[in-house]
């Protein structure tokens, strides 16, 4: 699986875990994805992917690097999609 397979799952997976905020965003503690069998599974390296979804600015939290126990607490919010506008075609 590739990276951007993997980013993929992430995002379906923290909107599993996750809550829906008011602004259409998505937010889990690290300690949640981390603890979560199936996330468990499916990746071999949660916090890379994170970093990866991070630089894509699919998803923002506190800090580089995430730490099992020590950072537990830390929300990681999946940013909402920008809405784009079709434009209608000229005439």
């Amino acid at each position: 699986m590739n990276v951007e397979e993997e980013v993929e799952k992430l995002k379906v997976e923290i909107q599993r875990l996750g809550t829906k905020q008011d602004d259409g965003s998505y937010k889990v503690t690290f300690g949640v994805l981390f603890n979560d069998d199936r996330c468990a599974n499916i990746f071999e390296a949660l916090v890379g992917t994170l970093r990866a979804a991070k630089r894509r600015k699919l998803l923002t939290y506190d800090g580089e690097l995430l730490l099992q126990g020590v950072h537990d607490n830390v929300p990681i919010i999946l940013l909402k999609p920008p809405t784009t506008t079709a434009s209608a075609p000229a005439p």
